[in-house]
């Protein structure tokens, strides 16, 4: 607790110093943006943009390491570079450039200037100093000032900076959350942002699922040609000889007929390991567990299964896990020389996770070409996500993370209007729940002549106590509902993660 109470004065002092000295990024971002559209001096624009985006990817940055709280980048794709035609020129409109410097500034002022997700920007990186930091201030003004009370000397004002220093050490450890949550109120995606940029993932995903159903296909008529097929021509011909051979030589054309039986049965082994590459009859049959489970005991490896599921996903999400595990499987076999491995198979929310560990020399990297980026490719049309932690030495662990495979399960989306109010209620809380309730309580039964700021006080003597009771209670509301809001919220992106 008091290192929580510690970390929290620190982190709390650490975002009031960047909301301080934002000011001079906000002076630099205003005046380019009035040169910009004041005297036309459009080459400040993007540095300014940039400049902005920055900061507020720090702050990102930061809200998710310090506070737990993911904001994704809300910004469009950027866009392609010019690209010029036959006789070297760039078009742009009606106009021919011998370079591509106009047409590619044009481009990326267009991008940046028709972007809401940068004016949004702007908008917080003009009110953070002022909510940011007030948020990020709170505890250290309710215990300075608290101090500042205590060391008056009368009781009265010794009890109220006793009960402020109490409030400011208590809500200490919850300002990076809320300034996190405050954060994400204008860095994060709007849903109109998200919408566009789940169209555009979707649009990539079905790309490359069709390039890897296309290639799979040309993968099966290649096994079939090469494989099946050959040896069905090689039965042929085979029972052929064996017909010429069968009134002349009938011993020989007995042996040929015994080939004949072996090549069929290698035919057969053959269709149905294709069939088994293609979708194996376990895995329709019983699901995802037992098919890993047949799987293992299949390989040369000592490979260990944990299986906990709450029921099976879908079909082509089981079929995505299998092959996998399967593929990872066979890397660390032939390129890891691994010996065991340990497949664990488990849900977090909705979320289906496949963990993958061999005792192998590691050193797997998926930008080298290996099979991981096959990997990656067949878990895009999910939205999965493959994490690789392969020091050189091993061993290696490979995370796979397929979102919303079971999607009965985990809560729903919170609205975002009580997002914003459940940041306001940890935000003010304490301005009701201390100097206008408790402190002001004190301040009343002890009969202090000093009214100062506390509101209550300077109502007719009928109405001070249901005052000071109602801000009391309106303080615990907001504390109540905060952390209730903040509970479900860890929960929906525990659900969704």
């Amino acid at each position: 607790m008091i290192v929580r109470t510690l970390t929290g004065f620190a982190r709390g002092l650490a975002l009031l110093a960047l909301a301080a000295t934002q000011v001079v990024i906000l002076g630099l971002a205003l005046v380019a943006f009035t040169l910009t559209f004041g005297l036309g001096l459009v080459f400040l624009f993007p540095w300014s943009v940039r400049m902005v985006r920055g900061r507020t990817r720090q702050a990102r940055r930061i809200a998710g390491s310090w506070a737990g709280v993911k904001i994704d980048a809300p910004y469009r794709p950027t866009p392609p570079p010019p690209v010029p035609q036959r006789d070297g020129w760039y078009r742009e409109g009606r106009q021919l450039y011998r370079t591509s410097l106009i047409p590619n500034f044009n481009r990326t002022f267009d991008w940046m200037s028709k972007d809401p997700a940068t004016w949004r920007d702007y908008a917080w990186l003009i009110a953070e100093p002022v909510v940011g930091g007030l948020i990020a201030a709170s505890p250290l003004l309710m215990v300075g000032y608290g101090v500042l009370l205590a060391a008056v000397g009368r009781p009265v004002e010794v009890l109220a900076g006793l009960v402020l220093v109490a409030g400011g050490v208590l809500i200490a450890p919850h300002v990076p959350r809320v300034h996190g949550l405050w954060t994400k109120v204008l860095l994060a995606p709007t849903q109109r942002a998200r919408l566009l940029n789940e169209v555009r993932h979707l649009t990539q995903a079905r790309t490359e699922a069709v390039d890897t159903q296309a290639a799979e296909l040309r993968r099966i008529e290649r096994d079939l040609h090469d494989g099946a097929q050959a040896r069905l021509v090689a039965i042929g011909m085979t029972l052929g000889a064996a017909e010429e051979l069968v009134d002349s030589d009938p011993r020989a054309a007995k042996a040929l007929i015994a080939k004949v039986r072996e090549a069929s049965a290698a035919s057969l082994v053959e269709l149905r390991q294709l069939v088994r590459g293609i979708h194996p009859p376990v895995l329709a049959e019983r699901g995802l567990g037992d098919a890993v489970r047949a799987l293992a005991l299949d390989s040369p490896l000592e490979v260990t299964v944990s299986v906990d599921l709450p029921a099976r996903a879908e079909a082509p999400v089981e079929s995505a896990a299998y092959f996998v595990i399967s593929e990872l499987l066979t890397n660390a076999g032939r390129h890891a020389g691994a010996r065991s491995v340990a497949v664990d198979i488990s849900h977090r929310g909705a979320a289906l996770r496949l963990t993958v560990t061999d005792d192998g020399h590691g050193g797997a990297d998926p930008s080298k070409g290996s099979g991981l980026q096959g990997i990656e490719r067949r878990l895009a049309a999910f939205d999965g996500v493959l994490a690789v932690n392969s020091p050189v030495g091993g061993p290696t662990t490979a995370v796979v993370e397929i979102p919303r495979a079971y999607p009965g399960i985990g809560g729903g989306i919170i609205p975002r209007w009580k997002v914003r109010l459940m940041t306001v209620c940890w935000g003010l809380f304490w301005l009701p729940l201390f100097p206008q309730g408790l402190v002001t309580l004190v301040m009343k039964i002890f009969g202090a002549d000093e009214r100062s700021w506390f509101l209550a006080l300077y109502l007719p003597e009928v109405l001070q106590l249901p005052v000071i009771f109602a801000m009391i209670a309106l303080g615990g509301g907001m504390v109540a509902y905060g952390t209730r809001m903040a509970r479900q919220l860890k929960a929906a992106d525990g659900a969704c993660a």
